[in-house]
C-alpha cells in the first residue's frame, strides 16, 4: 500500500474520530478535575480537623492508586456493587478524580505561599474568612498555581490514553486499530506521538499567554529581576 495513501485515506481520518473522544473526555474532565483541586486544597488547608484530614486522605489514596488500576475499578469493579457506568463516564470520573488530587497540591502550595497577613488584613476590612479566601486569597494562589496546573493538563492530555484500557477508542486506541489491522506500526504511532506533540504546543503556548494576561504588575520574576 502507498505510504501517501494509508496515511492521508486510511491514518488521518481515523485519527480525526480518535482525537475528538480525546478532546471530549479533556473537556468534561478538566474543568471538574480543576474545581475538585481547588475545594480540596481550600479543605485542607482552610477547613476544621476533621474536613482537613478527610482531604488529606483522599489525595493520599487517589495518588497512590495507579490510574489505570482506578480506571479498572470504576468500569469493572463497579457493577458488582450495582453501580453501572459507560466506559466514557468512567473514563471521565477517573481523570477527574486524579487530576483533581494532584491539582490541589499545586493549589495548596499556591496557598501556604501567600502571606498571613493577607488574611488578616481582609478580616480587618470587615470581610469573613470565607470571603477573605474567595476574593483575596485564592486569586493569588491561582496565579501563582498556573504553572502547576498547566503541567497537570498536560498530563491530563498524555493520560487520556489510558480510557482506550476499558474500551474507550480515543487517539491511541484508534491508532491502535489501524496499525493492527494494517500491520503498519512505525508510521501510525509516529502520527499519534505528532498529533500529542501538537496538542501539547498548544497548551504550552495557551498557558504563556494565560501567565502575562492574568499577572500581576511588578509581581512577576522578570520585573523583580529588574529591580
Amino acid at each position: 500500500m502507498d505510504q501517501a495513501v494509508f496515511i492521508f485515506d486510511i491514518l488521518l481520518p481515523a485519527l480525526m474520530q480518535g482525537l475528538v473522544i480525546t478532546l471530549q473526555l479533556i473537556v468534561f474532565s478538566a474543568p471538574f478535575g480543576l474545581a475538585l483541586g481547588i475545594g480540596v486544597a481550600t479543605g485542607r488547608q482552610y477547613g476544621g480537623p476533621i474536613l482537613s484530614r478527610a482531604c488529606k486522605t483522599f489525595v493520599l489514596l487517589i495518588k497512590g492508586t495507579p490510574l489505570l488500576l482506578l480506571l479498572f475499578i470504576l468500569y469493572f469493579g463497579l457493577p458488582s456493587i450495582g453501580i453501572t457506568l459507560s466506559a466514557f463516564t468512567a473514563s471521565v470520573i477517573g481523570f477527574i478524580l486524579c487530576n483533581g488530587a494532584y491539582n490541589s497540591e499545586y493549589i495548596r502550595g499556591a496557598l501556604i505561599s501567600v502571606k498571613d497577613g493577607q488574611m488578616i488584613a481582609a478580616q480587618a476590612l470587615g470581610m469573613t474568612r470565607a470571603q477573605a479566601i474567595r476574593n483575596v486569597i485564592m486569586p493569588q494562589a491561582l496565579r501563582r498555581a498556573i504553572p502547576g496546573l498547566s503541567n497537570e493538563f498536560i498530563y491530563l492530555i498524555k493520560y487520556s490514553s489510558l480510557a482506550y484500557m476499558i474500551t474507550v477508542v480515543e487517539l491511541s486506541g484508534a491508532g491502535k486499530n489501524v496499525a493492527t489491522k494494517y500491520f503498519i506500526y512505525t508510521e501510525t504511532f509516529m502520527v499519534v506521538g505528532i498529533v500529542y506533540l501538537v496538542l501539547v504546543t498548544i497548551t504550552t503556548v495557551a498557558v504563556n499567554i494565560l501567565e502575562k494576561r492574568v499577572a500581576v504588575p511588578g509581581m512577576s520574576r522578570t520585573s523583580a529581576a529588574q529591580l
